[in-house]
């Protein structure tokens, strides 16, 4: 059964009649966007036709990539000067480096906007004191998935066992997880696991294992501090797998949509990925894992910490935007309850907490319940990225080191030596200390 949440269709069409009843004329206004694109974004967008119903006004989107690309065209229009644009996508974790593209939503939001967001939401959504995004129904922290079967198969469980010496159950630590990768692995044709092998991606990642090895990324003094006994655990566990072939050859290469279809092609036992893919991983006609699919909270590392590298995606607004009223009354239209109803039916975390309760009340399904147990206690774990504007420049200069280490052209403590010497220099030239 895929992975939905049953709206009240008497819901929406109050919504609708009192949307369209209320709505302010925009009538001859058009906003241009520029919004992350992927199977897991897409279904919320077709809710700007009913704000242009509602409103009179249009809204013509310019671009729509990955979230690397579109980080990348972003800047570049920042460096051009081109950002003429009005809504533009965000994150938590990038933020901080577009203070001077985004304005302040606290100056045109329609008022009562931001009621029902959690006060650590809406701080993690300011920056410097300007509210540079709204939150949509996209929170993320990773959790398990896996192949049911594979662990139910008497077969597996004795041989298993006999060459680990523990029972075959989906995993709870790191290495169990590493261990069962390895097991499972029958290439070119099935992997154990996967991960993000470039880009912020397999820093974050990274990132998060360090944090769950007992390590810190920076201290509190803003100084790198990946360099340590828990990063190199942390890194070795990454080039352990690569070595033992138990991801795809392909891997170094990877970033989200890759995984996620990797994992729904069937051909991955165990995967490390974000909530906003559950309804695509349990639908039969995209994905081979469906009716097969099992959920879990993240790993823990030899410290006992659980992984729980964590962020939310959401809306902003230029400062260049020639209606800026239009554009906030569209980001706050497509944040709205109805709006994170129902972009959580297809399975992504909403960050209203109203919506949280209409989620467990429609919990029918039993992978749905499965799934909202593993989200909210592996939420429990969240923690975000190092606030500051050159987190993203910096994962520049560390995801290189990484692969490297990885591949086997450094060691993986020359590799987090170098990389953590080069983010004190950026530090240090960006007046850190």
């Amino acid at each position: 059964m895929k992975y939905f949440l049953k709206t009240s269709s008497a819901l929406v069409g109050f919504a609708m009649l009192h949307g369209t009843a209320f709505a302010k004329d925009y009538s001859g206004v058009t906003i241009e966007a520029k919004l992350i694109g992927g199977q897991q974004y897409e279904q919320l967008y077709s809710r700007i036709a009913d704000w242009e119903k509602q409103t009179g006004g249009k809204v013509k989107i310019i671009s729509k990539k990955s979230h690397f690309e579109i980080d990348k065209e972003i800047k570049s229009d920042i460096a051009s000067g081109t950002t003429d644009w009005c809504v533009g996508y965000n994150h938590s974790s990038f933020a901080p480096q577009y203070t001077n593209l985004y304005t302040d939503l606290n100056e045109i939001l329609p008022a009562g906007t931001m009621d029902g967001y959690d006060a650590a939401l809406v701080n993690a959504s300011t920056v410097n004191g300007s509210l540079q995004m709204i939150p949509r129904a996209q929170f993320d922290v990773s959790v398990i998935y896996y192949q049911k079967d594979l662990f139910a198969d008497a077969d597996n469980k004795a041989k298993f066992k006999a060459k680990y010496g523990y029972e075959l159950s989906p995993p709870d630590t790191l290495t169990e997880w590493k261990d069962q990768a390895i097991f499972f692995t029958n290439p070119p044709n099935f992997y154990g696991t996967q991960y993000a092998g470039k880009e912020e991606a397999i820093v974050g990642r990274f990132y998060e294992i360090l944090v769950a090895e007992g390590g810190e990324y920076f201290d509190k003094d803003g100084y790198p501090k990946f360099n340590s006994a828990a990063g190199q655990r942390a890194l070795q566990w990454f080039k352990d797998l690569y070595e033992a072939g138990a991801v795809p050859k392909g891997t170094l290469s990877y970033v989200w949509d890759d995984l996620g279809a990797g994992f729904a092609s069937g051909t991955v036992a165990v995967n490390l990925d974000w909530p906003g893919w559950a309804g695509y991983f349990n639908d039969p006609k995209e994905s081979k894992v469906a009716g097969n699919l099992g959920v879990k909270v993240q790993p823990k590392g030899s410290s006992g910490k659980r992984t729980g590298w964590s962020g939310f995606h959401g809306f902003s607004v230029t400062k260049d935007c020639a209606n800026k009223e239009a554009a906030g009354d569209l980001v706050a239209f497509l944040t709205n309850e109805d709006s994170q109803e129902f972009e959580a039916s297809q399975g992504s975390l909403p960050t209203r907490a109203k919506v949280w309760g209409v989620l467990q009340e429609n919990a029918t399904d039993p992978f749905r319940k499965e799934a909202l147990v593993a989200f909210a206690e592996g939420s429990k774990h969240a923690f975000p990225v190092p606030q500051f504007a050159e987190w993203v420049e910096s994962t520049n200069i560390v995801y290189p080191k990484l692969q490297a280490a990885i591949l086997g052209d450094m060691s993986v403590k020359d590799a987090l030596d170098k990389a953590a010497k080069q983010v004190k220099e950026l530090m240090e030239d960006n007046g850190y200390y």
